[in-house]
């Protein structure tokens, strides 16, 4: 069985955590201080699940990680959309983002649905 660490969609889930933990300092003390526990809890959430899921031993304790997982991710797009709204974020900082919630979120359904 491959390394979870060597998985796309685990590295594409510590990229954007990790983007996320980088742009903290970034933000207005308002944003810091409302914001950043949910967001950071939830972005490491996303890699964190994927790789419970993976070290458990059936499919389906394996897919209920999986999902937790995109649960996790779902909750990071509504707070980042939540920055964007409130102009924490910039435009330039935004794209970056979009790239990789693009190509995080089909491989993360690809990934679970392909798990049996």
């Amino acid at each position: 069985m491959k390394n979870v660490y060597k998985l796309d969609v685990y590295n594409l889930a510590e990229k954007l955590s990790d983007m996320i933990w980088s742009d903290f300092e970034n933000w207005s003390d308002k944003a810091q201080k409302t914001i950043r526990y949910q967001i950071i809890r939830s972005s490491d959430s996303i890699a964190a699940n994927i790789a419970e899921g993976y070290g458990r031993y059936t499919p389906l304790d394996r897919k209920k990680f999986y999902r937790y997982s995109r649960g996790s991710f779902e909750e990071t797009k509504a707070w980042l959309r939540k920055l964007i709204r409130r102009k924490i974020i910039s435009e330039n900082i935004q794209t970056e983002y979009t790239e990789v919630i693009n190509e995080l979120g089909p491989k993360l359904n690809a990934f679970i649905n392909k798990t049996k």
